[in-house]
């Protein structure tokens, strides 16, 4: 697994340098938009049934205020509009940094 090395806020984005020396920048509304937590995509019962999550919104003006490493496998981000709940996998930040803006 791809591990991030560096992690700092450039402009209105997120840089992340990763340990095989490739570079993602994400933009705070992408990483805003992209949160895994239940409080965004709601949670599935063991019917299939989904409960909650937000509906796609613009967040455009919400910055990353802090972070902080969970484990050796993901970052909990704060953003400006009180949200910290969502657990972002080095996978999934790989990911966000790839797609074109």
């Amino acid at each position: 697994m791809v591990a991030p090395q560096e992690i700092q806020i450039i402009g209105t984005e997120v840089a992340i340098r990763w340990d095989d020396g490739k570079e993602s920048f994400i933009t705070f509304a992408a990483l805003r938009a992209a949160s895994p937590s239940a409080e965004v995509k709601g949670e599935r019962d063991i019917f299939g049934t989904q409960y909650g999550g937000e509906a796609p919104r613009d967040y455009v003006g919400v910055e990353v205020k802090d972070w902080e490493r969970v484990g050796n496998y993901a970052i909990r981000f704060d953003f400006s509009d009180g949200h910290r709940t969502g657990l972002y996998t080095y996978e999934l930040l790989r990911s966000l940094g790839e797609q074109p803006k």
